[in-house]
């Protein structure tokens, strides 16, 4: 009986009431548990032989349970193709996929997502296939929080030769996002006041907030982040190459301002790479980390280069805090997924990886390009040197916003990126230009003209 057990093609739970009798019983099981949604529409089941040693039923019982069930319309049998579960008329008045899509939006240029349709698929599988081909068998089991030593090695070179960062293996934690990445680091702080941009992203702030932080808002103009608003603050969040949501570079005097301040209060820069690799009017500024590496904690990760979906991420920290970031991170969760990372490993070690990089450069250069060519000379369109989205001047965000919603298209609002609502501050729309696929991506910009309009000018 174990030999067989071991070796039943489909795994099927099924507690057959015998009270009724045995084919009743199987029945009235499988019934049920294609009523609930416990076995979907297209599940494949078992062959009657398998089903019936199973449950320790003759063959004939649960053929006939099948064929009950086949005509009822709970199942459907093809030669060749076996009893699968059949798809159950909808009883609800709209359904869930349905209403998902008459909530989505025709045209999606809100900020924060790159082009996931360009995910590099055959890159990564050749990847992927090389680094299983050479995994130790160790790399499938627990493994160090940190990370594999495979991805850290490789993520130390490519850093620093392509973002000025000083990241020996030692001193780097893979983790599965910029997300993680913040809220430990907040736990690892224990509390302390953080600094972040004013205007920021409000889900940082709320990761920092839930993880036991208290956040201090500090002040962003139009050469960055504002040192001498720091005052006491523990630490500071930034985000230099490209800031969210204004799009401003950190000035050359900010950078120097900033790292002196972190010195002489022993206090921590937390530096968001954001969009660190994706620049197009100049040579690429170089992280804040290489400036002060004792006082900066970089983070990147691979969603706006690969894709969300990877949920790859890594710091650098200073020395003195290696200890004590492994240790949250191992009673969170204990390591990041270790496929994944040997996979991007290889991708960077055969340098697909930046193959990748160039590539995506060129095609989102050419997306703020259109942009401009469609926006730029008509009002003000900022934080257009790098990254992923820029930040177009208007008149009545309200206003706006209500045009965009009634043509199908969502874009970000200024306005919800402020700490605190307040009179008289600036007004605008943040415009992702990396999420539409390319052959949508034309009518999105046109639509977006169209919702602007001359009068906003």
């Amino acid at each position: 009986m174990g030999d067989f057990w071991s070796g039943v093609g489909v795994d099927l739970h099924l507690e057959p009431e015998a009270g009724d009798g045995r084919r009743v019983g199987l029945e009235r099981a499988l019934r049920d548990a294609v009523r609930d949604g416990r076995l979907a529409p297209g599940t494949r089941l078992p062959a009657t032989r398998r089903l019936a040693g199973e449950l320790g039923i003759s063959r004939g019982t649960a053929k006939a349970a099948y064929d009950q069930l086949v005509a009822e319309g709970y199942l459907t049998a093809r030669q060749g193709s076996g009893t699968q579960v059949a798809q159950l008329p909808s009883t609800d008045t709209e359904a869930p996929d349905a209403a998902a899509h008459a909530r989505a939006p025709r045209f999606d240029l809100r900020p924060g997502s790159p082009d996931v349709g360009a995910f590099p698929a055959a890159a990564w599988l050749r990847a992927l296939r090389r680094a299983i081909a050479t995994a130790p068998l160790l790399a499938y089991d627990y493994g160090d929080p940190r990370g594999r030593i495979e991805l850290r090695t490789a993520l130390s070179g490519y850093l620093g030769r392509a973002r000025g960062v000083i990241a020996p293996p030692e001193r780097i934690v893979i983790t599965s996002g910029y997300v993680q990445g913040l809220a430990l680091l907040t736990r690892v702080l224990d509390g302390a006041d953080i600094s972040m941009e004013d205007p920021g992203l409000p889900f940082h702030r709320e990761v920092v907030r839930r993880n036991g932080g208290s956040v201090v808002p500090v002040g962003v103009d139009e050469r960055g982040v504002c040192p001498e608003q720091l005052g006491e603050a523990a630490a500071v969040v930034v985000t230099p190459a490209h800031q969210y949501p204004t799009g401003v570079t950190l000035h050359p005097t900010r950078r120097r301002a900033l790292t002196d301040w972190a010195r002489a209060r022993g206090a921590l820069i937390i530096e968001d790479d954001y969009d660190g690799e994706f620049r197009y009017d100049r040579q690429p500024v170089g992280a804040l980390q290489g400036m002060a590496p004792g006082q900066v904690i970089y983070l990147g990760t691979a969603s706006k280069t690969l894709g969300p979906a990877l949920r790859l991420g890594w710091m650098v920290l200073p020395p003195h805090l290696v200890d004590a970031v492994a240790d949250a991170k191992l009673h969170s969760d204990h390591h990041t997924e270790t496929i994944g990372q040997l996979a991007l490993a290889e991708l960077i070690e055969s340098h697909a990886y930046d193959r990748h990089v160039r590539a995506c450069r060129l095609r989102y250069r050419r997306r703020r390009d259109q942009l401009l060519d469609r926006l730029g000379n008509r009002r003000g369109v900022r934080g257009i040197a790098a990254g992923l989205h820029a930040l177009v001047e208007v008149g009545d965000e309200a206003e706006v916003l209500a045009r965009a919603e009634a043509e199908g298209l969502a874009v970000g609002r200024l306005g919800d990126h402020w700490h605190a609502p307040g009179e008289g501050r600036p007004q605008g729309l943040v415009v992702g230009y990396g999420t539409p696929r390319e052959r949508v991506y034309p009518e999105a910009l046109a639509v977006l003209g169209k919702v602007l309009g001359d009068g906003d000018s």
